[in-house]
């Protein structure tokens, strides 16, 4: 699964990478430790342009009674996505980018769970693939959204037996075309991102803690983990 992640950047740099404008009062957006059941930056096609808009994480589907069901729908396999009533109409229609700088898992070893920070080599901002979908509650529309997961990679494996789907910047706009709407061709962007763009660095276990924010907590707590099988 995924849930937890963080985005470190600014205006510029959103811009740069998904060229999209977005209002952040020319400071920069620097949270290091998001979590399921906040608002955060998600980027979607608007009348044919690109927007970047708050949503809940957490997809509460257009049937739902309240916004509880949130909390059980912060990930999405991408194996079942297409045919799961929660998911289904967004896989067609709701497609967006959720911007972000790296994300969190959890390797369990024998004196506790580590947490690793997993980023781009590059240092890149990236974007996991995600669904929005939009539920009218008692004081309005509530927009929300999840993250699509897949299989791990080689790198990621050693860590858990999932990871999110990261679109590939070649991809960001048929990933976001709401034109397309075949389930069969939006399924074959659903895969595992290459190990070799990415690393895996761990990090202090004050992480885990959904209060804690700030630069400390994705400072390194050892080696990068290496490819290749588990251990």
């Amino acid at each position: 699964m995924c849930g937890r992640y963080n985005i470190i950047t600014d205006p510029q740099a959103l811009y740069d990478a998904f060229q999209v404008e977005v209002e952040l009062n020319a400071s920069p957006l620097a949270r290091y430790n998001v979590a399921p059941a906040t608002d955060q930056l998600v980027v979607l096609e608007e009348d044919g342009r690109r927007a970047a808009r708050w949503h809940h994480w957490g997809l509460i589907p257009h049937w739902a009674k309240d916004m509880s069901i949130g909390y059980k729908t912060i990930n999405a396999r991408g194996e079942s996505v297409a045919a799961k009533p929660a998911f289904r109409a967004a896989f067609r229609q709701r497609r967006c980018l959720v911007p972000a700088s790296g994300f969190y898992e959890w390797k369990a070893l024998a004196g506790g769970k580590q947490p690793y920070l997993i980023r781009m080599r590059s240092g890149e901002l990236f974007a996991f693939a995600g669904l929005w979908e939009s539920w009218a509650g008692p004081e309005g529309e509530r927009r929300s959204f999840t993250i699509v997961t897949t299989a791990p990679n080689a790198l990621m494996e050693r860590i858990h037996d999932r990871m999110p789907v990261i679109i590939p910047r070649a991809q960001y706009a048929r990933w976001l075309d709401p034109a397309l709407r075949d389930p069969a061709q939006v399924q074959a962007m659903i895969a595992s991102y290459p190990e070799s763009e990415l690393e895996a660095i761990p990090v202090g276990r004050q992480i885990g803690n959904v209060r804690n924010q700030g630069p400390a907590l994705i400072e390194p707590a050892g080696a990068p983990l290496a490819s290749g099988p588990p251990g």
